[in-house]
């Protein structure tokens, strides 16, 4: 008999009011991969997307549809070919040690492939895709950490911004906009934050040199302190052409959504793609111990059973989250 499992599925795109609590069978793992039974999952703002239809699916992913790109879990099963280094010659588990049943572990896994994405009670993880979870880390924390810390390292290797370059960010008070003050600053780089006037207080906190108004006053703010404009703007706010004027002449954008506007001034406009690192894995792990030594930090605003994913939504949506909202099952 097939065992069935609970997911926050969908089978038409909607508002939040389309999701609801599905049953569908548990999955087996493969070859080179595990079954993470789920104990968190983050709302991004790409479950929102995804669940309003804003991305082409592949024609081999039917309804019902399972939003979901952050987890934390603990492995309750192990396919195959799992034991070893990965293709890239690095270990699959912390020091060398096979990926088993009862490791704590978090990935990043995407919601465009059959089976769907994070937010369900079992989902298949390829043991690239994994990350141990520090001991002393609550699951609900490790959740908050996959996709967006992906997202920030990945941009600032596109950057490849050599130390005392700047660095600016838009969104400053998100996820994506912390962790890019942090590792920006933790790589050398000056970063200029921008904040509404109660959050200046938090930009500081998580390192930037300065900090210009939120919004229409943005570019503004960054040309007052660097006349000639900055070296980079990674776009977390997606302001795109309000605020490409404060980059230097052929200095770089980069964006993580489709850049809305035209080159200028030999600026190089990039677009940083998570998907395309879903298999890192061990950069995850590098992350984490980022966060071990205190180097970036992890936020949760909320944290709702998995069958309250409509609220999460509209939450999330009506903005001024700060920190993620994670799902729990």
């Amino acid at each position: 008999m097939t065992e069935m499992m609970r997911a926050v599925g969908f089978d038409t795109f909607g508002d939040p009011s389309v999701l609801r609590i599905v049953t569908v069978p548990r999955p087996l793992p493969g070859r080179g991969q595990v079954l993470v039974k789920v104990a968190a999952a983050t709302v991004n703002p790409t479950d929102l997307g995804f669940r309003a239809g804003g991305r082409a699916l592949p024609p081999d992913v039917e309804p019902p549809y399972i939003a979901g790109m952050d987890l934390a879990g603990v492995i309750d099963a192990v396919g195959p070919e799992v034991a070893g280094p990965d293709g890239a010659g690095r270990p699959a588990g912390a020091a060398g040690a096979a990926w088993k049943a009862g490791d704590r572990v978090m990935a990043a896994v995407s919601p465009s492939r059959p089976g769907g994405g994070a937010q369900a009670e079992y989902v298949i993880v390829d043991a690239d895709q994994l990350a141990r979870v520090p001991d002393g880390w609550s699951l609900i924390e490790a959740a908050t950490l996959p996709m967006n810390g992906l997202t920030v390292r990945a941009a600032l290797d596109m950057l490849a911004l050599p130390p005392g370059a700047t660095l600016a960010v838009t969104g400053s008070a998100g996820i994506v906009g912390q962790f890019a003050i942090q590792l920006g600053r933790h790589e050398g780089l000056t970063v200029i934050g921008d904040a509404a006037p109660a959050e200046v207080e938090l930009i500081e906190s998580f390192g930037a040199d300065r900090v210009v108004p939120r919004g229409v006053g943005t570019e503004d703010g960054i040309r007052e302190i660097y006349p000639d404009g900055v070296d980079a703007i990674i776009d977390a706010a997606l302001l795109g052409p309000a605020v490409i004027g404060a980059v230097r002449h052929g200095g770089q954008f980069l964006a993580v959504r489709p850049y809305q506007g035209e080159p200028e001034r030999d600026i190089s406009i990039h677009l940083v793609l998570v998907g395309n690192h879903l298999h890192e894995g061990h950069r995850i792990a590098e992350l984490a111990d980022l966060v071990s030594k205190g180097v970036l930090t992890l936020r949760v605003a909320d944290v709702r059973p998995a069958d309250h994913a409509p609220e999460a939504h509209r939450r999330l949506a009506a903005g001024g989250v700060r920190g993620r909202i994670v799902l729990t099952f």
